[in-house]
């Protein structure tokens, strides 16, 4: 994760607080607004920010405490992005997104599917990424964002289709080519957490098909990433993982067996649509030069990325 990421430029102090960049300088140069340098560049921690905009107890008369402005709420009524996911796809966007509309502030939150539409209903983020499988329906994420989402009008816009599939030892010595390959004698299964939308999949078909899952060995097994899946079945800790194609391309000694293509979107609000950030979020997705490098990355499929497949 770069600087950009993790710290602001005083330039971008201003357009959060809505003051001048003159008057950033005095802050800090009054030590009311700690800063330090990257070279000759002066940057602002983000707790440093959040610290500063919590009203003083210093006062003459005492004041009851208020509540901190959070970080994500400074950023989300400032015109900027609250992306959740964790996709590298996403990282991409972020920073093709700052190219070209050098205003907008985009900041990652690496949460699963789920729980980045739990943060986009709390008010935390403003940008969901999801691929969530629905067993009854065979649909992806549409039925979960009417059901997590209520009082809310979404718009689900699709970022790219991914092949979703087993992880195995190179050669696929065990011959694991289904899901019911899953429920054979001695099979060891490196699972995701709760609330990826990997983990969602595996615990739908379980129940579509009325499996217990703890027939499954290693089903209690948990590792936070598509690679870390990945690489505990390389490192012969497990003999199966579900996630993705691009993973298994980043991790050696592993196999890929395709199960599923899936469809993973981007989802928010309709009401945000009309505005600025929003309209560079589109306008990106659509662009030739994020699309020919998400291209460029492998694994993904580009043929539907900025198009809305659905409006709840």
């Amino acid at each position: 994760m770069s600087d950009n990421t993790l710290s602001y430029s005083p330039e971008e102090v201003s357009k959060i607080l809505k003051i001048s960049k003159g008057t950033v300088y005095d802050l800090i140069k009054r030590g009311e607004l700690p800063s330090y340098r990257i070279g000759k560049k002066l940057r602002v921690a983000p707790a440093d920010l959040e610290a500063y905009t919590r009203p003083s107890n210093a006062a003459e008369k005492p004041q009851p405490a208020a509540p901190p402005v959070s970080m994500e709420k400074l950023i989300i009524d400032n015109h900027g992005l609250i992306i959740c996911g964790q996709d590298i796809v996403l990282d991409v966007l972020a920073t093709h997104m700052e190219k070209r509309t050098p205003a907008i502030r985009s900041l990652r939150s690496y949460v699963g599917s789920l729980d980045g539409l739990l943060s986009l209903y709390r008010g935390t983020a403003n940008l969901a990424a999801a691929h969530l499988w629905d067993a009854e329906t065979d649909e992806f994420n549409i039925p979960y964002v009417r059901r997590l989402l209520p009082g809310h009008r979404s718009v689900i816009v699709n970022l790219v289709f991914r092949n979703q599939g087993f992880y195995v030892a190179p050669g696929n010595p065990k011959n694991l080519r289904s899901w019911e390959s899953l429920l054979e004698p001695g099979i060891v299964l490196a699972n995701r957490e709760k609330g990826s939308g990997t983990r969602i999949m595996l615990d739908e078909w379980l129940r579509s098909m009325n499996v217990d899952s703890h027939s499954i060995e290693g089903y209690a097994h948990e590792e936070p990433s598509h690679i870390a899946v990945a690489s505990a079945v390389a490192r012969g800790i497990a003999d199966v993982g579900i996630g993705t194609e691009k993973a298994a391309q980043q991790v050696s000694d592993v196999d890929f067996i395709p199960l599923k293509k899936e469809r993973y979107d981007l989802v928010f609000y309709r009401e945000d649509m009309g505005k600025p950030h929003f309209q560079a979020l589109l306008a990106t997705l659509r662009s030739p030069e994020f699309r020919h490098e998400v291209s460029g990355l492998g694994g993904y499929d580009i043929s539907n990325c900025g198009e809305i497949v659905g409006e709840v």
